[in-house]
This record gives structure tokens, sequence and C-alpha cells, in this order.
């Protein structure tokens, strides 16, 4: 290959006279020709890696001018709903709520909370060490969307493919490095043998588990003991399990909820907004009762007082009377708590058609469970069949099959335009919003509802996107991708010297620092819930493309929005929407 290279070379005048085709013919030695072949290969490359090092420095040198160029992108809304597949508001009939986390939200104490009656059960029931109690809930560690591998021990972060981040895999409190994950691994992609030992932390009552799992294999390891990573998960989760089921977490939110709940009195809008429009509305939850119910009454009371400000604003003729409040209208709090202004508990209910606890989610949307009437008073459910929902009643447990045959509503649009030909009057498209992709989501969507994901992490990730310093960052990071791009297509494998070799770490080197940076405006740890270190997707965002239609921060962001909103997909995008990528091509590094 190499003499006929040289040849053709000779041919077209390409040579040296030095090294014509006489010269040629009298070299006999064809390791002599394959060597000197590599020589003019390797000074063509050598100049064109010089080349590309002038280019890098004058990027550099550049850098002071990223500000200027990303001033004017346009920035993403933190309140913005977006969206994955076509959703037409006016065509959705029928509005079903998950409760934690949807229609209410909570501070970060109740993440230290659970996160204390979990290693007290550790402790005291499940017989850990003392010493475990030291340990204390780290709100900068954990984020959605985890993976904990019960063979080896480690919390991963994988990206929209399954491989596992470089800076994303920690044993215990420990980041493995990348030579780390690879002996350990074997290669940063999970395949399908490893994939069944994953299990997937999803939801927010997750942040929790995920930091008590990585504290207590820490102190396995602090101690030089033994142990199997299966047993830990296994412990860990049975504590968790038991925080909810015991009722010890919901009782102690009830006796404080001022301390626990975020107090937002537009979800009662958005609501009320909803019944006006003559849309059936449902609440379907795993939570009790009781719970939901004194949640809910607080939220109320939190509008109520809204109500008796703006009247006492209105009694002084103050102008300005919504400086006590955010809500639009003072009709609005008249028409959901009355008009003789006494605050009623109940009045939540009214806004649900059917209101169903205790449902054992993702279990309720593929078992055979029957519906049981719940007695508020008695605390106990009857033994009467159900057969029909009532507006006054409250129901436990059921399935999705015995709901779609009580209700009529068809989840589908093909079932909706169906029914529409046939003139039959009860047709419906059903959207379900929740914020736990896989117990939420995963079944609605199978089922043919439309979804939504309420993620809150989403706000605070849109408005750190929009901010300067991950911008800039950005924009490095995509200068020094183009210019690897540029170094590698320029050199084969078997012309690597120490020219290519200088620039290639250089530009490494300057990746993982832009990359490092990124991460580390999100988290020290894992970074960002929705994004790699380097900008592309994560696993936790291939879910949201898989379950969620829409997805955005909160309920309130649809009174933004029309009633009659068509939602898309932006058509110039193909990644999350919601993700502005800054292009190499905007700066000029010549």
């Amino acid at each position: 290959m190499a003499l006929a290279r040289l040849r053709l070379l000779d041919r077209y005048g390409l040579l040296s006279p030095a090294l014509s085709a006489t010269a040629l013919r009298s070299l006999g030695d064809l390791r002599a020709l394959c060597t000197l072949s590599t020589t003019l290969r390797s000074g063509a490359g050598e100049d064109e890696i010089e080349r590309i090092r002038r280019e890098f420095d004058d990027a550099k040198r550049n850098y002071l001018s990223i500000p200027a160029a990303i001033k004017d992108m346009p920035k993403m809304n933190p309140q913005g709903i977006y969206v994955n597949k076509n959703v037409k508001l006016d065509d959705l009939q029928v509005y079903g709520f998950d409760y934690d986390y949807t229609l209410s939200h909570y501070s970060e104490h109740l993440q230290c909370l659970i996160y204390d009656l979990a290693k007290r059960h550790l402790v005291n029931e499940l017989k850990y060490p003392e010493s475990c109690l030291q340990y204390e809930y780290d709100r900068t560690f954990p984020i959605r969307g985890l993976y904990y591998d019960r063979l080896k021990g480690c919390l991963l972060k994988l990206d929209f493919f399954g491989s596992i981040e470089p800076d994303g895999c920690f044993f215990g409190r420990q980041r493995l490095s990348l030579s780390e994950i690879k002996e350990l691994y074997g290669t940063r992609h999970i395949g399908r043998d490893q994939a069944r030992h994953l299990v997937g932390l999803m939801d927010v009552f997750c942040f929790s588990e995920a930091c008590l799992i990585a504290d207590i294999v820490q102190h396995f390891i602090d101690a030089k003991l033994e142990f199997d990573p299966s047993y830990i998960y296994e412990d860990v989760n049975q504590s968790i399990q038991h925080v909810h089921r015991s009722g010890l977490i919901h009782r102690q939110i009830l006796s404080e909820p001022e301390k626990f709940l975020i107090k937002k009195s537009q979800v009662f809008r958005f609501l009320k907004m909803l019944k006006e429009k003559g849309k059936k509305l449902f609440l379907l939850t795993n939570s009790p009762f009781y719970f939901v119910d004194g949640g809910m009454r607080y939220l109320l009371e939190v509008l109520f007082l809204n109500l008796n400000l703006l009247n006492v604003a209105c009694q002084r003729n103050m102008k300005n009377i919504f400086a006590y409040s955010n809500i639009l209208c003072i009709d609005y709090f008249h028409n959901l708590v009355g008009q003789d202004q006494h605050f009623d508990g109940n009045s939540w209910r009214e806004l649900f058609d059917v209101v169903i606890a205790q449902a054992n989610k993702p279990t309720f949307y593929n078992s055979d469970h029957p519906f049981r009437v719940y007695d508020t008073q008695k605390d106990t459910l009857t033994f009467t069949a159900v057969d029909k929902f009532l507006p006054d009643q409250v129901y436990y447990h059921g399935c999705l099959k015995s709901f779609l045959q009580i209700t009529k509503w068809k989840g589908s649009e093909v079932g909706y335009f169906e029914l529409k030909q046939e003139s039959v009057s009860v047709f419906s498209i059903v959207i379900y919003f929740g914020d736990h992709l896989l117990s939420d989501l995963r079944g609605p969507s199978k089922a043919g509802w439309r979804t939504a994901a309420v993620i809150r992490e989403l706000e605070d990730e849109i408005e750190i996107q929009n901010g300067d310093s991950y911008r800039f960052q950005q924009a490095k990071l995509s200068i020094i991708h183009d210019l690897l791009g540029k170094v590698h297509a320029a050199v084969v494998s078997t012309e690597k010297g120490q020219v290519y070799k200088a620039l290639l770490n250089e530009l490494n080197a300057e990746r993982r620092q832009c990359r490092s940076g990124m991460r580390d405006l999100f988290n020290t740890s894992f970074g960002a819930t929705f994004l790699t270190d380097t900008g592309r997707e994560s696993s936790f965002s291939y879910h949201i493309h898989q379950y969620a239609d829409i997805y955005t921060s909160k309920l309130e962001n649809f009174l933004s929005y029309a009633p009659e909103s068509w939602l898309h997909p932006p058509h110039d995008i193909k990644i999350m929407p919601h993700n502005a990528k800054v292009p190499a091509s905007l700066f000029s590094t010549s």
C-alpha cells in the first residue's frame, strides 16, 4: 500500500526531485518505503496540528468576547410548559392529579425529616451501628434520576443512552475516577445484564434515600467491614417505606404544616378555572385521605386568610389591594370559600368529581383491585360494592380497569373521536399530572391518557441555564469540542506524535475544566438533573421523553396559557425543548 501510494504521488508530481520515481525504484526495502510514507504524512499532520493550535490560541484570546456574543441569545421561560408531544388543551375534558409534589409542594425540611426517621429505624429496628446516627442529610449531594447498583454498591448518573457519566459514579461518598469506573464496570455503557441490578431513584422523596444509601455505604467502607450492597439497599428502602406507611411522616407534617408545606394559593385558582370551563377533575394519590385532607385544608386556609386581607384593603379604600395577594379576583375567593366568608375546610373536595386515596400506584394501573368507600367519620372502609362515583364520597384502592368502566372516560384521542362520530354524549381525553415518571406517569401513558410531569427542579435549572456563567462555559465547551473534532480528523491513529499529544492534552484539560464548571453550577456532586456535564440529555430526560407529553415546574404555570392553547414541540429542537444550545459557529476563532 505504501509503495503504491508513493508511486501515485510521483505520477502526479507531488514528490520532490530527490524522491523521484527513479530514486524510489532504487529503494528495494519495503520497510523503508513505509517509514518514508509515514514521515511525509506526519509532516503534513503536524502542519495541520500547528494550524489547529493557532486556532486554539486565538479561541482562548477570544474567550473575553463570549459574554457579548451570548447576551442577545433568547432565554427560556422558567415557568413555561415544555412539550414532547402535541397537546390541544381545549380537547382535554378530564384532569387527574397526584397529591404530593403536584398539588402540594414541600420545603427542604421534609427531606431532613425523612432521612432522620429512616436513619433511626435502621438503628433501632434493624440494629445498624449507633454510629450511623451521626450522619445528617446533605442537600448538596443527591439529585433526582440517579441509579443505585445493588451489585456493586455505586450511585450512578447515566446519560440519555445509558452510559455512566465520567464524574457521576460514587461509591459511598467518594467519587470514582474514569479509570476506576472502567476497572469496575469494564466500560461506561451499562449493558442489559448490568441494568438488572440498577434501581432508579426517580421522585423527590428519593433524595433522602439516595443520601442515606451513600452514607451507610461510606460507613461500612470507613469501618473496613465487608458488606453486600443489595442488603444496604433493601434495609434503607425498607426504612424509607416504613416512614411513609407507618404514618410517621404524615403526622409530623400535619403537626407543623407551616414548616413543611409551601403555601401556594394559585393552585386552587387553576383548579377553579378548570371547573368553570366544565372540565372533570379527579384526585388519585397513594397518600391516606386524612393526610391529603389536612394538607388541602391548610392550603385552603391560606387562601381564606388572603380573602380577609383583601376585604380589609377594600374597606380602607386602598388603591393597590393586590399588594396583599397574587390572586387576581376577589370574586374567585368568594366563589370558593363562600359568600359568608366563614372558613370551610371541606371546600376543596367540591373541586373534584372523584377522590381516590391509597391507590397503590403503579399497581393501580394493571391490577384488578376493587374500589372501597372510605368512611371519613369512622376512619374505616365500608362493605358496599362501588359501581358509581359520588362527589361527596372518598374512595380507596381500586384499579384503572374499574375506574374507566365506572366513569366511561376514554383516555386516548382515538377513543375521543370514535365516540364523537357515534354521537355518544360521554367522551373525554384524560390528562394526568404527577411528579414520579415511573409510578405516576408510565401506567397512564400506556393506558392512552395524556401525561404531564410536574418537576420542581426545572425552574431552578432553567434559571441557571439562562445565566451568563453557564452560557459562558457552554460556549467554551462548544469551541473545544469543535477543535477536538478537527484534531482527531487531522491525524490517523498511527501518526500521533508529540505535537498531537500535547495539543490533545491541553484541549482535554480545558474540556474537563468547562465540564466541572457547568456541573458545579447545579450540584457539585452530580450536576444537573436534566443534563450531563457536557450539556447533553441525562437518563432522567430520557424517561421524560418516554412518559411525559408535557412537563413544567408547577401546576400554576398553566394559568399563563389560554385554555384553548395548542401546545406543540418546537420543530427546530430535537432534544429537551428547554435546553438551548450555544453553537460553536457563533464565535470566530480565526
